[in-house]
């Protein structure tokens, strides 16, 4: 068996091409895997600063949440949790990773979760 001197996956006798980089194959049977430099593990590892910054109403919108949430389940005898507690971590997930928050998603909140944080939601310019 060969193996791909680029990415080493493990190829027929016979190939010419490697199945999964695409790069020509060539007569070795021996894989040498390159070894990353010290620059290119340390840009692996650290993590990349969030694309739109936390601002205060954010911030104020979590917080409503997390009270729409709790109420909810007193309201409802935790039946609320099934869907408070899914829709405030995707919430707090989001704004960790710097994602955007749809529309959607901010109609659902003020409506199903609290009223305060989805107008918040609404109101941020950032997400």
């Amino acid at each position: 068996m060969k193996y791909c001197a680029k990415c080493g996956t493990q190829l027929f006798d016979e190939a010419v091409v490697c199945v999964k980089c695409g790069c020509p194959v060539e007569n070795s049977s021996q894989f040498t895997p390159q070894t990353p430099t010290p620059e290119q593990n340390a840009n692996f590892f650290t993590p990349q600063p969030p694309y739109i910054q936390e601002t205060g109403v954010t911030k104020a919108a979590k917080i409503f949440m997390i009270i729409g949430t709790v109420v909810m389940a007193l309201y409802t005898c935790c039946i609320g949790l099934a869907w408070c507690l899914p829709m405030t971590i995707s919430y707090w997930n989001k704004i960790k990773r710097g994602e955007p928050i749809t529309t959607g998603f901010k109609i659902c909140s003020l409506l199903f979760v609290n009223t305060i944080a989805g107008i918040l939601m609404l109101c941020d310019s950032n997400h």
